[in-house]
């Protein structure tokens, strides 16, 4: 087998395996409780201008690996089924941040009621620099599957990796899949936290000096390079 035929082989085992990573996340959205029924959908970065993306209007428990439709940046796509309605915000998000390999949309209960309100996420706690910024925005309300919301979702994303879209739900941005599911799982937490606070009363809201500080310290948070004065690695 000449070194061609070996690098496309290679692609493919690799596209195939990104298809059944896809697929699992897919299924693990519905199984937490974020996404119900055919609503939601996922897209990975596949090539430079292309990513791969779920159908539009299948039951996640019924798609299969080939139903996962792959879309170049001009809008040409191949596959047994069209792909998700929300494409453009998925084609847009990863065109223009090269920083994300995953894009992942949830209907999930709790953030879609605060984004039913038009409202974001504030510094209620400082976990909501998990998303990569001080607050999680709302985008305005636009017709799903239209330019006007992609455009919304990419201004609401600047800076973050997560935002409420008004009246329709959540979008989180990973490295991987399975790292835009995780951020999911941790905004929605944030959104029932949130709300169950409210009913409390009114939330004290962390100033945007110690939300500084809490995101300096998520950038080497799990690695030996977190800051602490007292605590050091022994060699061995």
């Amino acid at each position: 087998m000449n070194g061609m035929n070996v690098h496309r082989h290679q692609a493919e085992d690799g596209e195939a395996l990104l298809r059944e990573r896809m697929l699992e996340v897919c299924r693990a959205m519905n199984a937490q409780g974020l996404n119900q029924g055919t609503a939601g959908n996922l897209s990975v970065r596949l090539k430079p201008s292309t990513l791969l993306i779920t159908p539009s209007g299948v039951p996640y428990e019924r798609m299969g690996v080939h139903d996962l439709a792959r879309l170049d940046f001009d809008g040409q796509w191949s596959g047994p089924l069209r792909p998700s309605s929300e494409w453009r915000f998925h084609r847009d998000i990863l065109r223009e941040r090269t920083d994300v390999e995953a894009v992942l949309h949830t209907h999930s209960t709790h953030s879609t009621a605060l984004a039913c309100m038009g409202e974001a996420i504030p510094a209620f706690h400082y976990m909501v620099a998990a998303a990569g910024g001080i607050e999680i925005r709302c985008a305005p309300y636009a017709t799903f599957g239209t330019q006007a919301l992609s455009d919304g979702a990419l201004e609401a994303l600047a800076g973050c990796r997560a935002c409420l879209l008004a009246n329709h739900g959540l979008i989180t941005l990973g490295a991987t899949p399975e790292k835009a599911l995780a951020l999911a799982v941790e905004v929605e937490t944030l959104a029932h936290m949130y709300i169950l606070a409210r009913h409390l009363g009114a939330p004290r809201i962390l100033d945007a000096a110690e939300m500084e500080r809490v995101l300096a310290l998520f950038a080497t948070y799990g690695t030996p390079d977190f800051p602490d004065d007292t605590l050091r690695r022994v060699p061995g």
